[in-house]
């Protein structure tokens, strides 16, 4: 049955029935208290009735809090995906309850962002907000409509095709050198990404157990796509590898924030502008198509599963291609 009374200048309703939790709602006018009321007695005896309840008291940060604690442990990348949802959780639409998380809040987060980050930033942390919602809707009990599948994506933008030239490529080492205080690991695995075509992650990931260098192999159990592949090393690679410190653990023991830190001091060193750790990977796999130009041997060198991904990260040059026209 429901109950209205007056409470601190306004009305509350509440709807009180065996089998479900108390129902609870504030109004401005008696009408609009009635009508809510009777809406929810209806939906309770139809059987069709879900009551906003947790979403009402649960904000969004606390959501990602719970999912950072349960749910990101278990899952590939969970170190550089906490540090990503420990800064959403500092945003302002963190603060926000679940029961008004509307299109039109995550639409101002969105344009929010916007003009801090790029497009594709900003569609990767809606996508990964929205897992993060329909989880929360699945296994927590948080029953609201997901406002992320109403609203407008950015448009994408082009892709990068930055790629590292010669003299480029030797600017950055000699910027990642050893040298004082600078990562001793840092020009190795420079060398590696762009002889193997390897992700940041998969090189963070490999381990000398995962190696065989009289076959000139490196095998990675694991993927970003969740496949694993064997990868062959060039001359370059092995010699490089040869001068490493081996042990049964990572080849390269190092953490990928302190990478990325690492990596952004030398491009700024080597004065290389707006170069990115992943352009590593499209240098590699340009220069690994003029002796590799068969696309299925290239696709299981760089582990993509379709050509269509492949050819983002091929990038000839038109004054190459018109040498091979003849």
């Amino acid at each position: 049955m429901a109950s209205i009374r007056e409470r601190n200048g306004r009305l509350q309703a509440r709807v009180i029935r065996n089998g479900y939790p108390d129902e609870v709602r504030t109004f401005c006018s008696r009408s609009e208290a009635e009508r809510w009321a009777r809406g929810v007695e209806a939906a309770m005896d139809q059987g069709s009735f879900q009551g906003l309840g947790d979403a009402e008291r649960t904000t969004l940060g606390e959501v990602i809090a719970r999912y950072i604690a349960e749910v990101l442990p278990a899952k590939k990348g969970a170190a550089e995906d906490t540090i990503r949802l420990n800064a959403l959780c500092r945003r302002p639409i963190a603060q926000t309850l679940m029961a008004r998380l509307t299109p039109a809040r995550t639409a101002a987060h969105r344009d929010e962002r916007l003009r801090e980050v790029s497009a594709g930033t900003v569609t990767r942390e809606l996508a990964y907000l929205s897992s993060i919602i329909n989880h929360a809707r699945r296994e927590w009990g948080i029953v609201i409509n997901n406002p992320i599948s109403s609203i407008k994506k950015p448009p994408a933008g082009p892709g990068r095709d930055r790629v590292l030239s010669v003299v480029e490529e030797m600017r950055l080492l000699v910027a990642l050198a050893p040298s004082g205080r600078r990562n001793r690991w840092m020009e190795p695995l420079v060398v590696l990404a762009l002889e193997t075509a390897m992700r940041r992650g998969e090189l963070l990931a490999w381990r000398w157990d995962g190696g065989n260098l009289p076959r000139r192999t490196a095998t990675l159990l694991t993927s970003k796509n969740g496949y694993g592949r064997a990868v062959p090393l060039s001359t370059r690679a092995v010699n490089t590898l040869a001068l490493l410190p081996s042990s049964t653990g990572a080849v390269f023991p190092v953490r990928q924030c302190a990478v990325a830190k690492a990596f952004e001091k030398g491009v700024v060193r080597a004065a290389l502008g707006d170069l990115h750790f992943h352009d590593l990977r499209h240098t590699a796999i340009t220069r690994l198509a003029e002796k590799v130009p068969n696309v299925v041997e290239l696709s299981a060198i760089s582990g993509h599963r379709s050509l269509a991904m492949l050819k983002r990260y091929y990038h000839p040059r038109a004054e190459d291609l018109a040498l091979k026209l003849g």
